[in-house]
Parts: structure tokens; sequence; C-alpha cells
């Protein structure tokens, strides 16, 4: 479990193939020696184990589904990385309660200087578009953000100067890639209500047929 608040601009020092998959090596500037073998951590917002490391440095194996439904296949050696610790009891949670579990992958439509900032508009697949609500969250690269401007499967995105410098979206133009998570509790709801509400749905529409005046046979 993550927060979605990206706490190291990485970068990828080696790519290795593997068997249906490829071993990458992460340069960082976190604490190595409390990052652990076998733990959680987000790039770009995908979560992958830690299977080794060195001196500033881990690595973790992707496999072939990871690589299929992420943008990591895409990345070569001196890619920027956005890097997050699995979440822990007391840490803060600044951004919103992200898996790690990407959904699917969303481009970058276009950017407009706004101030300091800049306005985002991404493009999504249909599958993920339905999660999106208006002043809620999505995660595009393992960053939380907030949305607004929904129209169809394109949204807008504002991101300040401390986001576009500490993050690899600061460094994407139009056209880049980017994973997306869409937000957990949108899919539990929908999961959890859908049946019911399919249900109620149809119950209030024989309730109508039937309130309706009918031919005499």
């Amino acid at each position: 479990m993550f927060t979605g608040i990206v706490e190291d601009l990485a970068t990828v020092a080696a790519i290795a193939g593997a068997a249906d998959g490829v071993v990458l090596t992460i340069r960082t500037a976190l604490p190595i020696a409390r990052i652990k073998l076998g733990e959680s951590i987000a790039i770009n917002g995908a979560c992958m184990t830690v299977t080794g490391k060195r001196k500033n440095a881990f690595t973790a194996d992707v496999s072939a589904e990871s690589l299929r439904r992420t943008v990591l296949g895409e990345l070569k050696p001196g890619d920027r990385v956005n890097l997050e610790r699995c979440l822990t009891l007391g840490k803060l949670i600044g951004g919103h309660l992200v898996s790690g579990h990407v959904d699917g992958v969303g481009q970058i439509v276009s950017i407009k200087p706004e101030g300091g900032s800049r306005l985002y508009t991404f493009e999504v697949p249909a599958a993920q578009a339905r999660y999106l609500v208006e002043k809620g969250s999505v995660t595009l690269d393992g960053v939380s953000l907030t949305v607004f401007k929904i129209k169809g499967r394109r949204f807008s995105v504002a991101l300040i100067p401390h986001t576009l410098k500490m993050t690899t979206l600061g460094h994407k133009g139009p056209g880049g890639r980017v994973n997306v998570e869409s937000d957990m509790l949108v899919k539990y709801v929908e999961r959890i209500l859908g049946p019911a509400s399919s249900n109620g749905r149809k119950r209030a529409a024989a309730r109508t047929i039937a309130a309706a005046p009918g031919d005499a046979l």
C-alpha cells in the first residue's frame, strides 16, 4: 500500500533480460540500509519487490504481466523514475490510498502554463475513465493527483512547481505515456453497489411498467 507521494526521483542504472521479464537496477538517494530484501516499492506507481541491493541502488524483477500492463517496458538506462516506499503505520497519508497495481496506460494530450504551475490534460482508456470523479483522486506514474475538467476519456490536473521538479511528470511532454491507477475506493463502491443498483433500476422499471395503463385484452 502507498500514498502517491513520491519520495525520490531516481535513475534507471541498468536493465537486464530475464525469463519472461526484466531486472531493473535503480539508483536512488533513498537510504538503502533501510530498504529490506523482499519489501515492496512503487516504481512509477507499479508495486515491485526489492530482490537485491548494493550501495545507492537496488534491483527489482519486472514480470511479463507488468511489462504488458505498464510503461516500465519502455524504460532505458538513464531514464528517471518515481519511487515511493510502502506505507507504514504512523506515516502521513498526504495523497490517497494507492495499491501500486496499475490499471492501464494513459497519455499526455497537452500541457499549458498556468502561473508557476502547469495544466496537464491526459487521456485514459474507457475502462479507467469510468472511475474519474470531479475533485477525486487518480494516480499517474505513482503521483497522487486531483482530477478536474472531465470530458469523456480526457481530464485535467494541475501540477505545482514542486511536483514538476520532484517527479517524472515534469520531464514528460505531450504524447508521453504514464501508468494509471484508478481510485480503489471508487472501484470498491462500484463492485459492492453495482449489482444492487442494477437490480434497483430493474425493479423501478418494473414498477413503472406495472403502474402504466395497459391495453385491454
